[in-house]
C-alpha cells in the first residue's frame, strides 16, 4: 500500500539509517588522508597503497547485487545493523593492524559493511515516504552521507596528528559498532500498521536472469556508464590519491592538502540539491548535464596534468570544486535505472548501476599506484603527471561508452513512442538520433 505522507516516525527511521550511511562514507574515505601514514606503518609503496583501495572498492562493487538480494530477503533493518557492526569491526581491526595482510583484511571487512548501506537506505526511503518525495529524500540522503567524507578530511587529519593512528581509528571503530544498537532498536522495514512482506527465497537461476535482464535494458546500461565515468575522478582522488598528489606533487602542507581535498565534499554538499532539483524538474535534460560535466572534467584534468610547475592554490581549489560535482551528477545513473526498469527489478538495476563507478575507481586507483612505482625515478611531480594519465584513460573510455549508450537508449525511447507506448520521459529528437525499425520495448515486462 503506497504511503500518502511522511510521518515523524518516518523521519526518525530515515535519520537513523542516514547516520549509518554517513559513518560508512567516513570509513570509506578515511584512508584518503591517512595514505602517507599507512605507507610508513605497513612498509608498502604506491602500488601497495593502491591495493588497499582496490580491495575495498572491489569488495563494495562485488557486493552490490548480493546486497539487493539480502535486503529483499531479510529487510533493511537487519542489513543496516549488520553494516554498522562490520564497519566497526573493520575499522577496529585496521586500528591495531601492524602487518600488511591484516590491514588488507580490515579494509575488506570495511568494504563489505560499506556495501550494505546505500541500497538499504534507498529501500527504507521507498517504504516510508510517498513517491513524490522520493527524489528529494534520496538527494538529501546523499548530501548528508557526503558529510561523512568531510569528517574524513580536515577533522581526521587533525586527529591523526594529535592522537595518532591507533587511537583515531580505534575510537571510530568502537563508536560505529556501538551504533548498531540504535539501528536494531529504531529502524523498521515498513510503516506501522503495514504488513511486512513475506521474504522470498533466493534462487541462483532467478538471480542471474534478473541481473541479465537489467543489464540488457538500455537505460540500465546507460546508467552504468554515467556512474562509471562521472565518479572515477573524484573517487580516485578522494579515496586515496588526492592527498599524496597535493602534498608530494603540488607541494602543499598536509593541513592545506586536507583543506583542498575537503572541497570535493563541500562542493558535493552544495551541488547535490541543485543538480537533484534541476534534473527532477527537467528530466529530459539530465543527460546533457552528465555529458556537460564529463566535458568540463576532461578539460580540468588536462589542466592539472599540463600546468608547468605547481598550480596556484585558487586554481587547485576551483578544479576540485568542479570535480566535486561528480557525486551529484552520478545520481542521474540511478534515476535512469528507476525509470527504465519495472518496479520489481529496480533494486537489482540500481545495484548494477552502482557497480559502474566502483569498477572505474578500482581500475584507476590500482593503475595509478603501479605507474607511480614504475616512474618513481622521474621525481614526484613528473611521476604523478604520468601516473594520473591512467585516470584520464578510464575517464575517456567511460565518456565514449556513455555517448554510445545515450544514443542507443534514446532510440529505444523514440521507437517505444512510435508504437504508442507510454515512456517515463519525453525526449525531443535531434539530428543525430537514429530510429531503427525494430527496437526492443522499454523493458515493460
Amino acid at each position: 500500500m503506497p504511503v500518502e505522507r511522511a510521518t515523524r516516525r518516518a523521519w526518525l527511521i530515515w535519520s537513523t539509517a542516514v547516520a549509518i550511511y554517513f559513518i560508512a562514507m567516513f570509513h570509506r574515505t578515511s584512508l584518503g588522508v591517512a595514505g602517507l601514514q599507512a605507507g610508513e606503518r605497513f612498509g608498502v609503496g604506491a602500488a601497495g597503497l593502491g591495493t588497499f583501495t582496490v580491495l575495498q572498492v572491489g569488495v563494495y562493487a562485488a557486493m552490490q547485487v548480493p546486497t539487493g538480494l539480502l535486503v529483499d530477503r531479510f529487510g533493511p533493518r537487519r542489513v543496516l545493523t549488520a553494516a554498522a557492526l562490520l564497519l566497526g569491526v573493520g575499522q577496529t581491526l585496521f586500528a591495531v593492524a601492524s602487518s600488511y595482510p591484516l590491514g588488507l583484511a580490515a579494509r575488506a571487512v570495511l568494504g563489505v559493511g560499506d556495501a550494505l548501506t546505500w541500497v538499504s537506505v534507498l529501500r527504507l526511503v521507498a517504504a516510508h515516504f510517498p513517491a513524490r518525495r522520493y527524489a528529494v529524500v534520496v538527494s538529501l540522503s546523499g548530501v548528508l552521507g557526503a558529510a561523512g567524507n568531510l569528517a574524513a578530511t580536515v577533522p581526521l587529519t587533525l586527529m591523526l596528528d594529535s592522537v595518532g593512528w591507533t587511537v583515531s581509528f580505534l575510537a571510530a571503530g568502537l563508536l560505529t559498532a556501538a551504533y548498531s544498537v540504535r539501528a536494531v532498536t529504531n529502524l523498521r522495514d515498513v510503516p506501522e500498521g503495514t504488513p511486512v512482506p513475506a521474504p522470498e527465497p533466493i534462487y541462483p537461476r532467478e538471480v542471474a536472469a534478473r541481473v541479465l535482464a537489467s543489464w540488457r535494458t538500455p537505460g540500465t546500461r546507460l546508467g552504468f556508464w554515467v556512474h562509471f565515468s562521472t565518479t572515477v575522478v573524484p573517487s580516485t582522488l578522494g579515496l586515496l590519491w588526492g592527498f599524496p598528489y597535493l602534498v608530494r606533487a603540488q607541494g602543499l602542507s598536509q593541513e592545506a592538502a586536507g583543506g583542498v581535498l575537503s572541497l570535493l565534499v563541500v562542493g558535493g554538499l552544495v551541488g547535490s540539491p541543485l543538480v537533484g532539483g534541476f534534473t527532477a524538474r527537467r528530466p529530459e535534460l539530465r543527460m546533457f548535464v552528465a555529458t556537460g560535466f564529463l566535458s568540463a572534467t576532461g578539460a580540468a584534468w588536462a589542466l592539472l596534468l599540463t600546468w608547468p610547475g605547481h598550480l596556484p592554490v585558487p586554481v587547485l581549489g576551483a578544479v576540485f570544486v568542479l570535480l566535486s560535482m561528480g557525486g551529484p551528477v552520478s545520481a542521474i545513473g540511478f534515476a535512469l535505472a528507476r525509470d527504465y526498469n519495472p518496479f520489481r527489478r529496480v533494486g537489482t538495476a540500481t545495484g548494477v548501476v552502482n557497480v559502474g563507478g566502483f569498477v572505474a575507481t578500482t581500475v584507476a586507483a590500482l593503475s595509478v599506484g603501479v605507474l607511480l612505482d614504475l616512474v618513481a625515478p622521474l621525481g614526484q611531480e613528473t611521476a604523478f603527471r604520468v601516473a594520473l594519465l591512467a585516470v584520464a584513460a578510464v575517464l575517456a573510455f567511460g565518456t565514449w561508452r556513455t555517448a554510445v549508450w545515450w544514443r542507443r537508449a534514446r532510440a529505444v525511447v523514440f521507437a517505444a513512442e512510435a508504437r504508442g507506448e507510454e515512456v517515463p520521459v519525453r525526449l525531443r529528437p535531434s539530428r543525430w538520433d537514429v530510429l531503427p525499425a525494430a527496437q526492443p520495448a522499454l523493458a515493460a515486462a
